[in-house]
């Protein structure tokens, strides 16, 4: 599985990279029951965008800390998607009955999303504002990273 994942990254270009300060050049994505997951909604203050695979070690450390970010932030207006691009669904749903997820979920089976953003790395997150566009880009997860990311999103959230 995990050659799989390399060659899904080697094949992708960033056809049109999220870049800080542009829109997100992706509208949606299927969520777990088929209908379309808006990933910026124009309601959430921020939104924090998870790309991630059944088979990313770092992947199982970054959902827990999405899950307290969400209940930490969301009253605030975060709102955080975890877009799927397993190429079978049965994979992604064993490793959330792992690590249970409970933020926003979507499927993206053939990664058009992924190749959309410009995503390289596993998991990959961008954080878009209120108006939709990019705040920031990070790729990769590590525990070292939580509280700069964090940081990132508070004071993101305390913005006018």
């Amino acid at each position: 599985m995990a050659s799989l994942g390399a060659a899904l990254f080697m094949t992708l270009s960033p056809v049109h990279a999220a870049d800080v300060g542009q829109p997100l050049p992706v509208a949606s994505v299927p969520g777990a029951d088929g209908a379309p997951v808006t990933l910026y909604d124009g309601k959430a203050k921020l939104t924090y965008i998870d790309f991630w695979a059944s088979w990313c070690g770092p992947c199982r450390e970054s959902f827990p800390w999405m899950n307290q970010m969400q209940a930490k932030y969301g009253a605030q207006g975060l709102r955080i998607v975890a877009v799927n691009l397993d190429a079978r669904r049965d994979d992604a749903l064993a490793f959330l009955k792992e690590v249970p997820a409970k933020v926003t979920l979507a499927f993206d089976p053939k990664g058009g999303s992924a190749q959309r953003v410009g995503v390289r790395a596993m998991p990959s997150s961008v954080l878009l504002g209120p108006d939709g566009r990019v705040l920031m880009q990070h790729a990769g997860f590590r525990a070292e990273d939580e509280a700069a990311l964090e940081a990132r999103i508070a004071a993101a959230l305390k913005a006018p």
